[in-house]
């Protein structure tokens, strides 16, 4: 049995020891892992009935359960919109940067006896700006791996045109928070890997979560391993609020699309015309803040987990933050987390920083 054989056996033996994932096998170039459904379903219902506890001053809904199939696709025509700068922002940067990254992770890969990194993705969405990066790798390797990590069910989607139109790309995804997800990963082997978190998704977390998430990444990486991450920056207010209160009242859908996914998934009775979608932005935080109104008092029934959610008439359901940050915040924002920051990347209007970090191997 060959080396590369031998490897793979290795990580599917990995694989189908871990109980909480069933593995899907399509073809020989696409596999995905989904932990099982009862895992899943627990940790959404534990989770609202935590943050829509009647107890709370402030009820709120964690950010990350936007994503469903529905959440995703409506996410995606949100970027489409002339207010929403960041997306086309950063995919004019990542453009402009291919080549560069690609010439770092070819001399950083020199010595190595796996040339080939592999592209992992925390949020994969519709795959566009994977495509820069896959382009640029298909100039320095003969093979690329591509792991998208995803707590939707889209990157089953997107990886079918991918497969047809990259012939050097196979694809092992994983269904499961990016936490989950790269703890799964880590088990698997040991990269090397160029793991990317795209689209300001990071700016979701509080700036001590962020810390703890960057620690968390950190510490399923060696040091061959490099981080690429994207950063928007403090900005004019007119212009945040605008890319988060789009005139097509896109952003709105988006935002009460999660509601339908509680009552569809947990079984609740929220009546979404009872709600309207408000943002706004922070200065002393320098974050925009994105809340659920309710326009009426009402009482709302969660048969799983089994709770009523009480909300008088203007009460306001929190469910999403976006940070934005200051240049001097970046480097000191890695460094607590324990990275070497090896390379920033501003946009030319400067609205927008992709950041390359790495560990190093002393």
């Amino acid at each position: 049995m060959k080396k590369s054989e031998q490897k793979e056996v290795e990580r599917y033996r990995l694989y189908n020891q871990n109980p909480h994932y069933k593995m899907f096998e399509i073809d020989s170039r696409l596999k995905y892992f989904k932990p099982h459904a009862t895992k899943v379903e627990k940790s959404f219902a534990q989770e609202i009935a935590y943050s829509l506890d009647n107890d709370y001053n402030q009820k709120f809904i964690n950010p990350k359960f936007f994503y469903d199939k529905v959440g995703s696709e409506i996410f995606e025509e949100i970027c489409t919109t002339p207010e929403y700068y960041l997306t086309r922002t950063e995919i004019s940067l990542l453009e402009r940067i291919e080549k560069e990254l690609c010439d770092i992770i070819r001399a950083k890969n020199a010595k190595s006896h796996d040339k080939n990194i592999r592209l992992v993705e925390l949020g994969s969405g519709s795959s566009v700006k994977t495509r820069i990066i896959l382009d640029g790798l298909k100039n320095i390797q003969s093979h690329t791996e591509y792991v998208p990590i995803d707590i939707s069910d889209i990157l089953t989607q997107s990886s079918e045109q991918l497969l047809a139109d990259y012939t050097h790309l196979s694809i092992t995804g994983i269904i499961d928070t990016y936490e989950g997800g790269l703890e799964f990963l880590h088990e698997y082997d040991k990269g090397p890997n160029l793991i990317m978190f795209l689209g300001s998704s990071y700016g979701n977390l509080s700036p001590a979560d962020g810390v703890e998430f960057l620690r968390k990444v950190r510490s399923t990486m060696t040091p061959g391993d490099m981080f690429l991450i994207g950063l928007d920056m403090v900005k004019d207010a007119n212009v945040l609020e605008s890319a988060y209160n789009d005139a097509a009242n896109i952003t709105s859908r988006f935002n009460l699309n999660v509601l339908s996914r509680i009552n569809a998934e947990l079984d609740a009775d929220f009546e979404l015309d009872n709600f309207e979608h408000y943002a706004k932005y922070n200065h002393i935080e320098q974050r925009i803040e994105m809340y659920l109104k309710s326009l009426c008092e009402q009482t709302v029934i969660i048969s799983n987990p089994g709770i009523k959610v009480h909300l008088e008439q203007g009460e306001i359901i929190h469910t999403e933050n976006s940070y934005k940050y200051a240049s001097q915040q970046i480097q000191k924002m890695f460094t607590d987390a324990g990275f070497d920051l090896q390379k920033v990347w501003m946009s030319q209007d400067e609205y927008y920083t992709i950041a390359l970090v790495g560990i190093s191997d002393r």
